[in-house]
């Protein structure tokens, strides 16, 4: 069974056995990921930062959370929540 027939036939599956689809392909995952020697490890961190940075360029999505930074997110200027007697 090819990845596009298995994705197509996971709305059809009750919650619970997309669970156990869920929870089968991640226990193979960490059995493949405890298989790997040091240096397999390390390529595949670094193939997964590599790839990370586009998510991180300006003009990414992720990026667009930069323009909040230092920014007062909560400021409610009729009510003061640090200083009320409630």
């Amino acid at each position: 069974m090819e990845t596009k027939e298995i994705l197509q036939a996971l709305p059809n599956l009750s919650i619970s056995d997309r669970l156990k689809v869920a929870e089968s392909a991640l226990q193979l995952v960490l059995q493949e990921k405890h298989s790997l020697t040091k240096d397999e490890q390390k390529r595949q961190l670094t193939l997964a930062a590599v790839t990370a940075i586009a998510d991180y360029a300006p003009g990414s999505e992720l990026d667009i959370f930069s323009d909040l930074e230092g920014e007062n997110f909560c400021h409610y200027p009729d009510e003061d929540f640090y200083n009320s007697e409630n």
